[in-house]
């Protein structure tokens, strides 16, 4: 039976994760400090023998005396609201965090998948993002210990491949979207339905021409799963292609919900991404994966999922969502 660590295991993407490798076979070692996590995402695996969970911050020294198969890196603040709340820890668990697990994938002979984002790409000149972009970032403005920390991530682990001879992957995710994710986490997604859901106007940064690109979770889970399984070590681009503005996007979210809710602006934030779409010529080429899952059917499930939540969950995750 492989042996597989997931970190961020009670984040959102972590625990479809978990998940997945569990449904393959593995035995999963969950690990996450819930400073964003919530132990709700995998309460559903506390059961299996083929599970367990470890409460650490993997940015201070980690270690696991069982042997490890893989290791998959996850654990990372992922939307505005956290990381422009916790700058730092962010930072570190990009650096500090990625070290470690890679040490400890040196020590175990493991192959380690590390997640970086799209956001690496900054607000882009090349559209759409391939991966031999350099992208366009700002490392002083507020994005950046988010943008930086995910850079630094992919340069120490080419190093390790390189100096150290140590099995790496490195998936660079867009825009992704499903169950459990927050309500109060900023995210495009989550805020749109919570606004929609609470029977509030939609916000919509910006004149909403800036675009994004949507992955439904089971899509990118594929996606990641293939990479690392491969044999390829560069980064690849996991994402959707179809691109829509943002405020195409909030006229959807009305027409899904059939609520009456206006659309209001606000100003866009410093850095944000004008254009933001996946060249995954990479991934249909080497991983022979692309997206199934059209936007409208997973927005569906989606709201359905949102829609089944207690009542007083929506309204405390909208408490803390204002400043």
């Amino acid at each position: 039976m492989k042996k597989t660590l997931i970190t961020g295991a009670a984040g959102f993407l972590g625990s479809h994760l978990c998940d997945r490798f569990i449904a393959e076979g593995h035995h999963v070692i969950g690990m996450d400090n819930l400073i964003t996590g919530d132990l709700r995402n995998i309460e559903h695996l506390f059961h299996l023998d083929r599970f367990d969970f470890y409460h650490h911050d993997v940015s201070k020294f980690v270690h696991v005396p069982s042997k490890m198969d893989y290791i998959l890196h996850f654990a990372s603040p992922a939307s505005p609201i956290d990381y422009l709340k916790i700058p730092i820890e962010t930072l570190k668990v990009g650096s500090l965090g990625t070290l470690n697990l890679l040490g400890l994938a040196r020590d175990h002979k493991a192959r380690i998948l590390v997640a970086s984002t799209s956001e690496v790409y900054g607000d882009p000149l090349v559209h759409p993002q391939n991966e031999d972009y350099y992208g366009n970032v700002s490392p002083i403005g507020p994005r950046g210990v988010y943008d930086e920390a995910k850079r630094f991530m992919e340069s120490i682990t080419m190093a390790y491949h390189r100096h150290h001879g140590l099995d790496t992957r490195i998936v660079r995710i867009f825009n992704t979207y499903g169950s459990r994710m927050r309500l109060n986490d900023g995210r495009v997604v989550p805020a749109f339905m919570g606004q929609a859901l609470r029977g509030e106007d939609l916000t919509v940064f910006g004149d909403g021409s800036q675009t994004r690109s949507f992955t439904y979770i089971d899509d990118q889970v594929e996606g990641i799963y293939r990479l690392l399984m491969s044999d390829y070590v560069e980064p690849i681009n996991i994402g959707n292609p179809d691109e829509t503005t943002i405020l195409e996007f909030a006229e959807e979210i009305i027409k899904l919900t059939g609520t009456d809710q206006k659309i209001v602006f606000k100003p866009l934030p410093q850095d944000d991404p004008l254009q933001r779409q996946p060249d995954i010529t990479r991934a249909k080429e080497i991983l022979r994966w692309e997206p199934k899952v059209h936007r409208s059917e997973g927005l569906k499930k989606v709201y359905d999922y949102f829609k089944s939540l207690p009542h007083d969950q929506l309204w405390e995750a909208h408490r803390d969502f204002l400043p």
